[in-house]
């Protein structure tokens, strides 16, 4: 087996009250002239004023970037390159959700090497770009440790996966005090896209044995915690846990890649407009049930860490367990298929083909236990559709 890589922020401050410590980060990094990338909806409630009070005492001056959209598209990132470049800036401080984070990844990759964020989707690799620190609020994407953006052509309406260290934030601020706001469908489709990180991440073909713990631990995190964290959302322990596992989930997929989930969420995005996290938690349990037989190991020991299944369960038989377990998870959680979402399913059958390809060129389903070829991505769409 070829030695695993590993890339992960020079700098990674963990707990309550880290992003507090966005002043002394700077220092640390030699950094005084960022630009913070964030929502609109962020910077209405207050969230970039109480982020920015400790550098505004200091002197730092830090305009404010508040246009990031959901699933962000190539045109909203070139409205915050317009404002970067009109400005003498050293970094960016990306506060928000995986949007934020990633416009905000891919702003710097623009800014120091200029071009069409097309340029730079995969197979290319991204090798440089500014500082980004990276402080989320949501407890999912894991997009403050990771070395991929997802930016939407808004064009072609693809959703193209960009990949590299250019891409790794240099420093992740992770304050699960932020999240005590998030709403309840928030939390959930959040804390389901960190399963499905970790869950993947341990079955896939790149996984390896630094994944493998962090992996394994954020499964267990997840399950115990998640259901709590949804229907008690001032629960302290609860989010705290949450957000752990959610940069837990960041560091193992990528560092060893998400599968099948991941490819077919993208297409669900950018042609539906289905939030992230929701389309890979409509996905989560019908592309397992399609994959366990090729890896029931694997398989098996996530059913054993999230409670789903006992020691001496045959590995057959926890594999079982675990598919069972998720569509009762997702059904608690009240996660909607296509349908009750509101998709029409004119729009949803004319477009399988369209679908199966992208989720093909994303990459992410080659490391699957179960390699699919397109017909079998078409027939796990159709399934998804009945469930």
């Amino acid at each position: 087996m070829a030695p695993a890589s590993i890339h992960l922020p020079r700098i990674l401050r963990i707990g309550a009250g880290a992003s507090a410590t966005l002043l002394d980060t700077l220092g640390e990094l030699g950094l005084a002239r960022p630009l913070l990338v964030t929502d609109p909806f962020l910077a209405e409630r207050g969230f970039a004023e109480r982020l920015l009070q400790p550098l505004m005492r200091a002197g730092i001056a830090c305009p404010v970037f508040a246009e990031c959209v959901p699933d962000p598209t190539t045109d909203s990132v070139a409205a915050c390159l317009s404002q970067l470049r009109r400005g003498d800036f050293d970094c960016l401080v990306a506060l928000g959700g995986g949007s934020s984070l990633d416009t905000a990844k891919a702003v710097s990759v623009l800014a120091l090497h200029g071009g069409a964020m097309r340029d730079f989707a995969v197979p290319a690799t991204v090798p440089s770009g500014l500082p980004v620190i990276a402080i989320p609020t949501t407890a999912g994407t894991g997009a403050e440790v990771t070395r991929a953006a997802v930016i939407t052509d808004t064009l072609t309406q693809e959703k193209m996966l960009c990949m590299g260290l250019g891409l790794v934030p240099v420093a992740a601020l992770v304050d699960f005090e932020l999240t005590l706001s998030m709403p309840h469908r928030l939390t959930a489709d959040t804390g389901l896209d960190s399963l499905c990180h970790a869950l993947e991440a341990y079955v896939s073909r790149k996984a390896n044995a630094f994944t493998d713990s962090i992996a394994l631990t954020a499964l267990a995190s997840i399950s115990r915690h998640l259901r709590t964290a949804c229907e008690d959302p001032d629960n302290r322990e609860a989010r705290e846990a949450m957000m752990l596992a959610a940069t837990q989930g960041g560091i193992a997929f990528a560092n060893a890649s998400v599968t099948l989930i991941h490819g077919m969420s993208r297409p669900l995005g950018a042609l539906f407009h289905v939030p992230h996290g929701l389309s890979n938690a409509m996905l989560l349990p019908e592309v397992t049930a399609w994959s366990v037989g090729h890896a029931p190991q694997r398989y098996a020991e996530c059913a054993r860490v999230m409670g789903l299944a006992q020691a001496h369960d045959s590995d057959t038989q926890a594999a079982d367990r675990l598919v069972a377990g998720l569509r009762q998870l997702t059904a608690d959680l009240e996660v909607p298929g296509p349908r009750q979402w509101g998709i029409a399913e004119e729009p949803w059958f004319a477009n399988l083909d369209t679908m199966a390809a992208q989720a093909l060129a994303s990459g992410s389903p080659g490391n699957n236990p179960r390699v699919p070829e397109a017909m079998d991505i078409v027939a796990l769409y159709r399934r998804v559709w009945a469930a």
